[in-house]
């Protein structure tokens, strides 16, 4: 049977990935394909052979046609995520690697690749919240304590960077890059403590330099534009507009809670249901106008959830604005 020899042929496959052959691997892959065209398992280990080869285009193509054929798979969509990373697409990881976080909320290696993929767009906020979460998940990471240590040091918060280098450490011992980037936090901890004891203003103190791979020109620098928003607000003042913002702020969570309800209960379905039909050219007529129509009747649900969403979101930004300046 086709299907006897396909999971043969993936196993031999799987055997000489173990053992580092990756061109014969490769050889099992096509042959495989050549059987099923349709097999996520034949895509997902032709990616993965791609991947160590340095073939990163064709990589990403072979990760897609899983996400295509088994939309459910969540290291898919993550793998996929980190062979855009690569590729600089960082617009177009982003969301597919929140996909791969949605199916599956346990794997820290989605949340790492994400935390990768904020640093490079400059958003560090975003990058430490996904750090912070790879390590809770797996806190034998020795990458992520130390990425996230070295965002810790360009916010000044060299106490959490201290314990995240410390961490980084003691699973990779005598790791020589998280050795530096402790002594420079420890040296700008000493400072900083320093300064508070001699009540030396903030602007005059010397932070030491970044550990290697820190950029420069993501640090803020001391001024008014760092002032903490909550600290300036007078509750008095500013009540009914928090009321306001409040309410806004749960009409937009409860928007993008519909909004996952649809992709999960109809879209996913949708596209499955439609891809097996134009898979196999044997099916009726009458079973493919079936599943375009229920396709389009989902993407129109999810079309107007998605602007529900958006104007909810657009009212908190304008609210939020609107007590900032208030």
């Amino acid at each position: 049977m086709a299907k006897e020899n396909v999971e043969s042929l993936c196993q031999k496959a799987q055997q000489a990935l173990a053992q580092k052959q990756n061109d014969e691997a490769m050889q099992f892959y096509q042959h495989a394909l050549g059987l099923r065209a349709d097999n996520p398992d034949v895509h997902y280990g032709l990616a993965t052979v791609h991947f160590l080869q340095g073939d990163l285009h064709k990589s990403a193509h072979h990760f897609k046609e899983v996400t295509r054929l088994d939309p459910l798979r969540a290291g898919a969509y993550i793998n996929l995520g980190a062979v855009y990373n690569r590729l600089d697409w960082l617009d177009e990881a982003i969301p597919v690697l929140r996909r791969g976080i949605q199916l599956d909320m346990s794997r820290a290696e989605g949340y790492y690749n994400l935390g990768l993929v904020y640093r490079r767009k400059g958003q560090p906020e975003m990058s430490i919240q996904a750090y912070r979460e790879a390590v809770r998940i797996n806190p034998r990471m020795p990458d992520g304590h130390y990425n996230l240590a070295n965002l810790l040091v360009e916010k000044q918060q060299f106490g959490q960077a201290i314990a995240h280098y410390k961490q980084a450490l003691e699973l990779r011992p005598s790791w020589e890059k998280a050795e530096r980037g402790l002594e420079q936090a420890e040296t700008a901890l000493e400072q900083e403590q320093e300064a508070i004891s001699h009540q030396i203003p903030v602007t005059s103190r010397v932070i030491a330099s970044p550990p290697s791979g820190v950029g420069m020109a993501h640090l803020v620098a001391p001024g008014p534009t760092n002032l903490d928003p909550e600290e300036a607000l007078d509750p008095g003042r500013h009540a009914e507009l928090l009321r306001t913002l409040h309410k806004a702020t749960i009409d937009s969570e409860n928007q993008g809670r519909n909004f996952l309800k649809v992709m999960e209960a109809e879209i996913e379905p949708a596209i499955k249901e439609l891809s097996t039909v134009l898979l196999y050219p044997h099916v009726s007529a009458n079973e493919l106008d079936q599943s375009v129509r229920k396709f389009e009747h989902a993407i129109v649900n999810m079309r107007t959830i998605q602007e529900a969403l958006q104007t909810s979101m657009e009212r908190v930004r304008v609210l939020g604005e609107k007590i900032l300046t208030t």
